[in-house]
């Protein structure tokens, strides 16, 4: 059996969880074994409805009193009692922050090892993975000894695709009975910040770096970002300066965004953020300076001030618009 960790909020599944399910999908179809899920909470059951899409036979739910919203060490707990009962050959969760904590919790307790980030899994006497390492600037290949095989997906390296047959996604009930401590780091309250697109999800991104200038100097990429129906995200740099919030932070200690255009504003591109902007799909760079890691990285650069250039743009974007 392979069992993918489905990850969801509050019953709404993640997209990024196709991912994992689509490589799930895949080593079953390499290992001949069925590909199965796991939902975690009872929020969860009506996901099961989704999962058939994805070529899942058996969709395991786990209840408990204790699972009433996200909790790492719970969670942990529920895909503990899963790999114990269940005996699967290989355990996928997709590489977010949530799929990193919840496998690395489970490890924990079955005292196996947990791989993360793997872009290619390989089955075998052992187990090969590719895994990314170093921030994005290296793929190690390594070799995986266990019971059971503990892995997340890096986020983007699979792309979340239907079956081409659905699977029939046949609900079991799992009861792992947690002890209650566990219940000790959980989400008990939530502030919502904002509705509608965001970094993760949006189809383009105007990022902003450095060379934006101040706070204020973001307006015109908030227009763009307006214009073209995406959202504004920025460097480490510009979170530092208190010119934007955290949250539009595009980078590995940020947000990773595969959006199909990110038009990079003053960015340098050191390597943490270009490990965050690396899966968008066009990448258009506008810099000063021509010999910037983002100039050399992008599908396409303007070597000019982005105070004029980005103005340009706009201009031009509401001409042929009429407005």
């Amino acid at each position: 059996m392979i069992l993918v960790v489905v990850e969801h909020d509050r019953g709404a599944m993640a997209p990024a969880s196709g991912e994992a399910l689509t490589a799930g999908r895949q080593l079953a179809a390499n290992t001949g074994v069925p590909l199965d899920a796991l939902t975690i909470g009872a929020d969860a059951d009506a996901i099961a409805a989704e999962l058939g899409a994805f070529g899942v036979a058996t969709v395991y739910q786990a209840h408990d009193p204790v699972l009433t919203d996200y909790g790492p060490e719970a969670w942990g707990a529920a895909v503990a009692h899963a790999v114990s009962e269940l005996h699967p050959s290989f355990v996928l969760a997709v590489g977010t922050d949530r799929g990193h904590e919840v496998l690395a919790h489970a490890a924990a307790q079955l005292d196996v090892p947990m791989v993360a980030n793997c872009t290619a899994i390989t089955p075998g006497e052992p187990t090969t993975v590719t895994r990314v390492r170093w921030g994005g600037s290296l793929l190690e290949e390594a070799t995986l000894t266990a019971p059971v095989a503990l892995l997340t997906t890096a986020l983007h390296a699979f792309e979340a695709a239907p079956a081409a047959e659905p699977g029939a996604a046949e609900p079991r009930e799992l009861t792992p009975d947690l002890d209650p401590r566990v219940a000790r780091s959980i989400v008990r309250d939530r502030v919502a910040r904002s509705e509608g697109l965001t970094l993760a999800t949006a189809p383009v991104v105007v990022g902003g770096g450095r060379g934006v200038g101040s706070a204020d100097a973001f307006a015109p990429l908030e227009e763009l970002a307006v214009l073209l129906g995406g959202v504004v995200g920025c460097s480490r740099v510009v979170t530092n300066n208190g010119w934007r919030n955290h949250s539009d932070q595009v980078g590995q200690t940020g947000t990773r965004i595969a959006p199909t255009v990110y038009l990079a504003c003053g960015i340098s591109g050191a390597i943490q953020h270009w490990v965050g902007a690396m899966a968008a799909k066009n990448i258009i760079a506008v810099n000063l300076d021509p010999d910037a890691n983002m100039v050399a990285k992008a599908g396409y650069a303007v070597i000019g001030d982005l105070h004029e250039v980005v103005p340009a743009v706009i201009a031009e974007i509401r001409r042929r618009a009429g407005r």
